[in-house]
């Protein structure tokens, strides 16, 4: 078999689209009438494949590849390391999988994005979801043969989040009987087998004996935060969040004692009690008003902050992408404390869109205010996520649209929160939002701690200098205590994000270490281009590199400035 640059291109893109819902998101034409097999079987036989095609990799001539041909292989190497580690994972003697029920979201992934952001027409796209909820009933019984004493907590996610399919199902429904569509009728049958299926899996999940125990160890950890090319280790990492805190904490003191003269507070006004007055005077929707007129305001900020970039020519802005701003789906509630992003689909031609979530309840009303609607949006939409991975999206190169690399986004999001106010996008009220921003931006701090606690189970993580009870024997109230102490979050959103940090092993602390690094990057570029290019000038070369150069983790994303000459 020839072993060349492009045809390990192809196999790697093969590979890659294995699973359904992968080529459900990625835009690729295959594949799309079935859900993902969850035997073990087919695990094995991935991590199998991945280990060829590392040997293959190595095996690649490189003496004819250019600089970027070389870089792709190299990612392409680490993506593949990643998931063979990833899928061969144990702990309590036994590997993630068999612990970690995800019915929910493995039937609802690729259904969900075909129903609401797929051009194809609408009889296609009924016809593949029909198709996918045909076979609920046996992905069910093959999920419940995989699973071995699962852990509670996962547990409890998945039964929360599978109550909510019924109602994505009766929307598929609703849909295909607005439009006539011819097979409305099966539709509804198969659907009917698939809640059936549902409501008995739920019970017997509820009825497993399970475990409380998903601590990995350090060997792992270290692990998973190479692997994912971040190059600090876990010390360096536990470091920058307690550096971060303390700074993050003299700079939130220091505007708490500003706003409380500007507001005519007492001095001795605590920061908790300042968000609460600022939530209040910024609210964006009173209580028992439609929470639909947050989403409009959501939209509107979207259109104020592209007029503010466009003005000043800050970023280049690809042709063909849009973004789109839904409230959460119920079934995905437990997994998305406050919002999320998927991302535009990367191998389907036409607009490149993204679909931005937004997590509305009564009790998170006072989270979204005219204080914190902004700093959402630079993060989630243009400049944030959406322009980086709608810019991604378009690389020329197989291997990079595949790439997924945390601290590369985060990373940019996280550097722009505190950016676009530098440059004065909130004018007279930048001192409130950036009160606001800060403590918010503090849980970047806190995930660290608790990622790495989460995944190593040693406790001394969780000292990052906050005050706050971390002793207490249960691992979620540990951790809780601590991002309460940090963030001031309600306690619905507290658990609703160590939800998903005790799941996406490694991607919380990607926040704080891509924020960390590229502010590093931005700075060593500052400085070797000194006295030739600085201002905004700078800016819109770093910003231009950075999201054209497609996704990759930012110790590789250096590597691209030093080939280009701007760095030594």
């Amino acid at each position: 078999m020839s072993n060349t640059f492009s045809t390990f291109v192809d196999d790697f893109h093969t590979h890659m689209t294995r699973d359904p819902n992968a080529c459900v998101l990625l835009g690729v034409g295959k594949r799309l009438d079935e859900l993902p097999d969850p035997s073990l079987e087919q695990l094995d036989d991935e991590i199998a494949e991945a280990g060829d095609l590392i040997i293959r990799a190595q095996g690649v001539d490189r003496s004819s590849l250019d600089f970027d041909s070389t870089l792709d292989l190299d990612l392409a190497i680490l993506q593949l390391e990643s998931r063979k580690h990833l899928n061969s994972l144990t702990f309590n003697g036994r590997r993630t999988a068999q612990q970690m029920p995800a019915a929910a979201q493995e039937i609802s992934q690729g259904i969900f994005s075909m129903f609401i952001n797929d051009p194809r027409p609408d009889a296609e796209r009924l016809a593949n979801i029909t198709a996918r909820l045909a076979q609920v009933p046996a992905y069910l019984d093959a999920l419940l043969q995989r699973l071995d004493t699962p852990v509670r907590r996962w547990v409890q996610m998945d039964i929360d989040q599978v109550a909510g399919l019924p109602e994505l199902f009766a929307n598929l429904q609703a849909w295909a009987d607005r439009i006539g569509w011819a097979d409305a009728g099966r539709l509804e049958h198969v659907r009917s087998a698939a809640t059936s299926a549902l409501q008995s899996y739920a019970g017997q999940l509820r009825a497993m004996p399970t475990t409380d125990h998903f601590h990995l160890d350090e060997k792992s950890a270290r692990s998973i935060v190479s692997l994912a090319g971040i190059e600090p280790s876990l010390e360096d990492i536990h470091h920058m969040a307690v550096e971060f805190l303390a700074d993050t904490g003299a700079v939130i003191e220091e505007l708490r004692e500003k706003l409380c003269g500007r507001y005519g507070l007492d001095d001795a006004t605590s920061a908790d009690t300042l968000q609460h007055y600022l939530n209040r005077r910024f609210q964006v929707s009173e209580p028992g008003s439609p929470l639909t007129r947050i989403l409009d305001r959501y939209n509107e900020e979207r259109k104020r902050i592209l007029t503010f970039v466009n003005r000043h020519a800050l970023f280049p802005i690809p042709s063909g992408q849009d973004m789109k701003i839904l409230r959460t789906p119920g079934f995905m509630e437990p997994s998305i404390p406050a919002g999320a992003m998927e991302p535009p689909v990367a191998f389907r031609e036409g607009v490149r869109t993204s679909l931005v979530y937004l997590t509305l309840s009564e009790e998170l009303r006072s989270e979204h205010t005219e204080l914190s609607i902004p700093n959402m949006m630079i993060h989630e939409g243009i400049p944030g996520h959406h322009l980086q991975l709608a810019t991604a999206a378009k690389h020329p190169s197989v291997i990079r649209r595949h790439v997924s690399a945390g601290e590369h986004a985060e990373g940019w999001t996280t550097m722009l929160e505190d950016y676009m106010l530098d440059i004065g996008y909130m004018g007279e009220i930048t001192d409130e939002v950036r009160f606001s921003a800060k403590r918010a931006i503090s849980r970047m701090g806190a995930r660290v701690a608790i990622d790495l606690f989460f995944m190593t189970g040693n406790r001394d993580y969780l000292d990052v200098g906050v005050t706050a009870d971390i002793s207490t024997a249960d691992p979620f109230d540990a951790a809780g205590n601590l991002l309460a102490a940090v963030t001031g979050f309600t306690p619905g959103r507290v658990q609703a994000e160590l939800n998903w940090y005790s799941q996406e092993r490694g991607y919380p602390l990607s926040y704080l270490t891509g924020n960390r690094l590229t502010w590093q990057l931005k700075h060593d570029l500052a400085a070797a281009q000194k006295g030739r290019l600085q201002g905004m000038e700078l800016d819109r070369l770093f910003h231009r590199l950075y999201l054209q150069s497609g996704n990759m983790p930012l110790s590789f994303l250096r590597r691209v400035f030093v080939h280009e000459g701007l760095l030594g």
